[in-house]
């Protein structure tokens, strides 16, 4: 998987800032990024301190652009675009202390078309990741809502690898039948990007009527949604994940589907499920897991967990990069 995007990321140059600029994993990963000609990192923080942890940690930046918003000469130009994006809600003065910090500055990078892609949350939360993004970056024409993804990764013994994406497993704490039918066409996307044809099975404890209540309805209304939105796409739904993943379950349970037995994007009703469900693939199943996959935005942000090694960090550059 990576191999295939490293090679699509050479041909297609990209700038990924990285908020945390004096984050000993983070400089660790840039050094290597740059090193390997994958793309241009782009490192927030002041040149001096960021040159000392760099040096500190033995790594070399030589080449790698360090910006500090406190010395930015289009400051006065990010705060009045910020302003105008805030629309009355923040002054200039507050837009301009937000500026300061690197999760707004560096979303507003991305904003103004300075770099292509962001990665944070080495050291913010999750929400101070996600927020900047909603309130600057926006999402995608027609889509409403943020949704996450995981892309699972297994190593077969014939040397191939098995591939799946899992979501919301991260993001969404209770969708909406309408947020559920989003997450399922943008982690259908975001499959294609990584070499997935996709089969979307929309998750239930229900199979085609086997169970009753708020819970099954709300996974076939967002299934029907879903198909609304992208008739292209093979989903179906409500399934259980046995008679969405086995071939054998789902001659059983759903004889006809065109995704029952075959699926390979799985989509959760609710977050704990999710949630649950991709750890459980993780430490049981010995899949890999990227993620989480920030889907629904305007441009390529993602978010670290504050707990990443350096090689995560690495391996999550290369993936929002590909996400351009």
């Amino acid at each position: 998987m990576f191999e295939n995007l490293i090679e699509k990321l050479k041909k297609n140059p990209t700038t990924l800032v990285f908020t945390e600029g004096t984050d000993a994993r983070i400089l660790e990963a840039a050094s290597r990024l740059k090193k390997n000609g994958i793309l241009e990192p782009l490192l927030i923080g002041v040149p001096e301190e960021v040159q000392a942890a760099a040096e500190k940690g033995g790594f070399d930046i030589t080449d790698i652009r360090v910006i500090d918003p406190a010395n930015y000469r289009r400051m006065d130009e990010l705060v009045d675009k910020m302003v105008e994006l805030r629309k009355g809600k923040m002054t200039p003065e507050e837009c301009h202390a937000a500026l300061l910090k690197g999760n707004y500055f560096g979303t507003m990078l991305v904003k103004m078309g300075v770099a292509d892609a962001l990665l944070g949350g080495a050291t913010y939360s999750t929400a101070d990741t996600v927020r900047p993004a909603l309130q600057l970056v926006k999402t995608k024409p027609g889509n409403k809502s943020v949704s996450s993804s995981f892309v699972m990764i297994r190593e077969k013994g014939d040397g191939t690898e098995e591939k799946y994406i899992m979501g919301d497993c991260a993001i969404n704490i209770e969708p909406t039948a309408e947020e559920m039918a989003e997450c399922a066409v943008e982690c259908a996307h975001t499959a294609r990007i990584f070499d997935i044809d996709p089969k979307v099975a929309m998750l239930s404890y229900s199979t085609k009527g086997s169970g009753k209540g708020e819970n099954v309805d709300k996974v076939r209304t967002a299934t029907e949604l879903a198909k609304a939105a992208a008739p292209e796409l093979d989903i179906d739904g409500e399934l259980q994940f046995d008679a969405a993943f086995s071939p054998v379950v789902a001659q059983t349970k759903c004889k006809g589907s065109p995704v029952a037995g075959q699926a390979n994007v799985f989509i959760f009703p609710e977050i704990q499920s999710g949630n649950i469900g991709y750890k459980i693939a993780q430490r049981l199943g010995g899949f890999a897991a990227y993620g989480p996959i920030l889907q629904g935005l305007n441009a390529p942000i993602n978010d670290l967990s504050r707990g990443c090694d350096a090689e995560e960090v690495y391996q999550m550059a290369i993936i929002t990069a590909g996400l351009k």
